[in-house]
Order: structure tokens, then sequence, then C-alpha cells
């Protein structure tokens, strides 16, 4: 019962109102003892008008008017000259006096709960004011006994009351709770534990219809997690089933591209100068695309290969980029411009280097010729005290906002029409597998700039 929220409500419910009850006994009982005294205080006020009207009373009588009033002697003062008194014996001397005239609420609970807590019986002296102004002061002796009883015997009936209704309130509050918070939370639980189940079906995503606003607050976020986790579960999918494709391709593809090898190697041997010429370009090109199959193989496996890292000239890195791209332009007006220090060489993996390279500049091309307005692209790279840096800058349109937005994320940062978004996903991975990042400078009206830096060293070193 504990280990539930409508249990920990009912008892906790039970353990308040008991408390409150007792911040209310306190002041009561001691309310209670107040009135009880100022009750014998008017009897004894009662008993002494029998002295009023006939000054000589009998024994028998004087008795039987302090028994009825629970008191030992009577003291009422009309005036300064005159006082009338009703006596008899006392067991016991005067433990006590207590003034009722001016006793404020600290003392008389003080006085209350002492006495509550006193279990001998003792004689108290009572002062206090005759009701109806019928003199100056009166005064009696009474024994505690009869008033701790009548105590104790009030508190038992305010703990039966506070009982009866802690009990009634917590059932109440049990019921309520059940019916307001736990039941629209166990509907909230039945609905994740039937999703995850079946997380990518989407009859298990939970539709907000509590009537509490942060329960409701909690199924709305419920719903957009579920959304998103079955697109992305569902997303994931589709790239799984398109890596099993596209593994089967390349391996195709790989063994077609090794045959093509085999008959450039011949195409080496030609004496024709323009052979010559464009052999090694082609024979270059085949074995990276070699190498991409491979790659993709590893890929498709989840086994991105690490970067083989080697000394790179990097000038001739970026212009065999930059003549195969000049192949693809045709008769465009598309200019190209190098900036790279003469003899730089920086240690990277000239493969992986190469396909980051040429993807910034392809899809620099194809933003650009995509416009119709001639433009330039432009690479350069510094050398910095710890890293490499190279820039990839074009006169381009820009990227829009959507594509800036998930740009290093698969087949969400496409820009082109039929584009999958990969290229930069993947450049991203690669040179993030050199310790490197790759960064968006600028995107703008005004073109577009990326930015690649490669650290010196390696991390043990750094």
């Amino acid at each position: 019962m504990l280990n539930t929220l409508s249990g920990r409500f009912l008892f906790l419910t039970i353990i308040f109102v008991m408390v409150a009850e007792v911040l209310i006994f306190v002041p009561s009982v001691a309310r209670f003892r107040e009135d009880y005294l100022l009750s014998r205080l008017e009897r004894a006020q009662i008993a002494s008008l029998a002295l009023l009207a006939d000054d000589m009373i009998d024994a028998s009588l004087e008795e039987e008017l302090l028994r009825n009033a629970g008191v030992f002697n009577v003291v009422l003062r009309r005036d300064e000259m005159r006082q009338l008194i009703l006596t008899s014996p006392m067991p016991q001397p005067i433990d006590a006096t207590f003034d009722m005239r001016d006793a404020g609420a600290p003392e008389l609970i003080g006085d209350a709960m002492m006495r509550l807590f006193e279990t001998d019986q003792k004689v108290i002296r009572v002062i206090g004011s005759p009701v109806r102004e019928a003199g100056l002061l009166i005064e009696v002796t009474m024994e505690t006994s009869g008033l701790r009883a009548a105590m104790i015997e009030y508190g038992l009936n305010v703990l039966w009351l506070s009982l009866v209704i802690s009990a009634v309130t917590a059932a109440l509050l049990f019921f309520a709770v059940r019916g307001i918070l736990v039941k629209p939370i166990k509907g909230v639980v039945r609905y994740m534990q039937a999703y995850a189940k079946a997380p990518e079906d989407a009859r298990g995503i939970i539709h907000p219809s509590a009537g509490i606003v942060e329960i409701r607050e909690a199924e709305e976020a419920l719903e957009m997690l579920q959304i998103e986790l079955t697109a992305s579960l569902k997303q994931k999918e589709r790239l799984a089933q398109l890596g099993g494709a596209v593994a089967k391709v390349s391996h195709d593809l790989r063994n077609i591209l090794t045959s093509a090898q085999l008959f450039t190697d011949r195409i080496e041997m030609s004496e024709d100068p323009a052979v010559k010429r464009m052999a090694p370009k082609l024979v270059n090109s085949i074995t990276r695309a070699v190498n991409l199959c491979e790659s993709t193989l590893a890929f498709g496996k989840a086994e991105e290969p690490p970067p083989r890292l080697c000394q790179v000239d990097l000038g001739q890195l970026v212009s065999d980029v930059i003549e195969s791209e000049r192949l693809a332009i045709g008769e465009f007006d598309l200019s190209f411009a190098e900036d790279i220090p003469a003899g730089m060489v920086m240690r990277a993996d000239p493969e992986q280097l190469y396909r980051v390279l040429s993807n910034l500049v392809r899809n620099a091309r194809q933003a650009i010729v995509a416009t119709g307005v001639p433009g330039e692209i432009a690479v350069a790279a510094v050398e910095e005290t710890d890293s490499w840096i190279v820039t990839v800058r074009d006169t381009g349109p820009g990227l829009p906002p959507k594509a800036r937005e998930h740009l290093f994320t698969p087949f969400q940062g496409g820009v082109r029409k039929g584009g999958s978004g990969l290229g930069l996903a993947i450049s991203a991975e690669l040179i993030g597998g050199h310790g490197g990042t790759l960064d968006l400078l600028s995107s703008d009206e005004g073109g577009t700039a990326f930015k690649i830096r490669l650290p010196k060293g390696d991390v043990a070193e750094s």
C-alpha cells in the first residue's frame, strides 16, 4: 500500500490531519479548563446568594451549597467593606492560586498542560470576576481531581473525533487521487508499455486526452518523443536496407572497376601523347572508385576504416580535385582558384582527404551551375602552429535554412533536388577520424565557405 501513490496520500493525509488536530487540541483543552473553572466560580456565586438573603444559614445548608458548587470555600467581595464567606474544612493546604481575570493564552495553555499531566490530587485557589458585575472579586478553593478527569474525558472525545475526521478525509482523498491522478498516470504507463513492445507501430503512440494540465503536458511530451523515436527507427531501418543494397552494388561495381583497371593498365602502354597524358588520370580515377567501393562495403558493416596517415602533397591533391571538376563543367563560365603554399605537406589519409575536398568542391560547383550565373570556387590552405587549415569558398547562392540546420545529418542536409545529403555527413565523419573538424564558416547570398581543420601530431603528443 505504501508503494502506491494513492496509498501514500492516504497515510500522509491521516498524519497531517492528526498533526492539525494536535495543534487544535492544545488550545481547546486550555479553553475547556478555563470554562470549567469559570463555571465553578459562577456556581459559587449562585451559592453565595443564599447568604445574601439570610445572613444566618445552618451548617447543613452551607455544606449542601458548597457541595453543589464543587468547592470548599467561597469569598465574594461586593464592596471594599463587606465580604460574604461560605466555608468548609479543606483536606490539604492550598497548592497553587490561579487568577482568571487577566490570564493570557500562553499562561492558560501552560497551566492546562501541567494539570493534564499531573496525577497528584491537589487543592487550588481560583480568583475571578463575578458575573453581571455582582461584586469586585470572587474566590474559591477546590480539588483538581474532578478538573483533570473532565479534561481527560474531553481530550479523548477530541481524539476520537480527530480519528473519524482523519479516516473520512483520507478515504475521500484516496478515491479522489485514484480518479484524478492515478488513473490517468496508469493510462500513460499502459501506453508506454504497449509502445515498448512495438515501437515501430504508430498505433502505439499515445493520444493526449487528460484534463489535468500537468498530465496533459506529460502526455504531449511523450507523444512527441514517441513520434520522433518511431520516425528515427523507421529511418534507421531504411538506412539498414539501403546499406545492404549499397553494399551489394558496391561489391559488383568493385569487380567491374577491377576489370576496367586491367584495361587501363594496357592503355598506359599506348604511344599516343594524348592517351599518355590522360591515362594516369583515368587510372587514378578508377583506383579511387575501387577504394570508394571498398570503403562503402566497410561502411555497410558499420566498420568505417581508420585513416592511413602519411605525408600528402596538398597542392597536388587539390589540383587533382579541381581537374576532375573542370571536366564536369563543360562550357559553363566557372573559374577555380588555388591558394596553396608551394610544397605544403600535411599528414592525412590521401584518399579520404580527396573524398572530402571532392565533395565540397562538387557541391559548390553544382550550386553555382544551378543558378546559371558565372562564379568562382577557391581552395586555400594555411599552416598554423598546431594544425593545418583548408578552406573551400564559392560564390554560389548560399545554403537554405533547412540545409544549415541539418547540415551534417544523413539524408536531411541535401540541397540539390535528388541529392541524398550524404556527402557532408561522410566528409565530417572522415575529418573526425583524423581528429579534426569540418565547420561551416558562412553561407549567405554572397556564397558559402567551409573550413577543414586537421591537427598536427597524435593524441598522445597533444
